[in-house]
């Protein structure tokens, strides 16, 4: 399984800070590429109250064997004290080829 690829949905509070996180990990190979949204609404609880906010998500691809230390390398750089990473695993079943062979070539192996 380590070749299966996981995009990793994040939310960010500015698209700077998306774009430092992103060009970091792009940097280190831990991600093949991040594709950063435009700005969305999210209404959400948070200490006892209900908050709308402003936030950007952020969707980092890479492969299944590197999601984990993808994880705590986002959450190292992000402002937020609990961010929102999700691991989404994807099929390699109706996927571009091309473009998953793209991904584990621009992610560095975990043995390496």
């Amino acid at each position: 399984m380590k070749n299966e690829v996981a995009v990793l949905y994040t939310t960010w509070p500015d698209a700077e800070s998306a774009a430092s996180a992103g060009r970091v990990l792009v940097a280190e190979r831990l991600c093949a590429c991040v594709n950063i949204l435009g700005p969305m609404r999210s209404i959400y609880r948070w200490e006892q109250a209900v908050e709308d906010a402003t936030e950007i998500p952020a969707l980092f691809k890479t492969t299944r064997e590197n999601a984990a230390r993808l994880k705590d390398r986002i959450l190292a750089l992000h402002p937020y004290a609990t961010a929102c990473v999700l691991v989404l695993p994807v099929s390699s079943e109706g996927s571009s080829d091309p473009f998953l062979a793209w991904i584990r070539s621009s992610v560095t192996p975990l043995h390496e």
